[in-house]
């Protein structure tokens, strides 16, 4: 049983730490917004 508890402990542990580093992502982490160009065929913007 103190191997279960210990296994479930780690594995708190790695889940805590996951959590907190992308929290400290959406946190620290500025996007750069910037310009996107889509092109679209001429077939699409004229049905016949």
């Amino acid at each position: 049983m103190p191997s279960l508890i210990r296994f479930l402990v780690v594995l708190g542990v790695l889940a805590g730490v996951a959590y907190g580093a992308l929290f400290a992502l959406t946190v620290f982490v500025e996007p750069t917004p910037r310009e996107m160009t889509v092109k679209i065929p001429a077939k699409k913007l004229n049905p016949q």
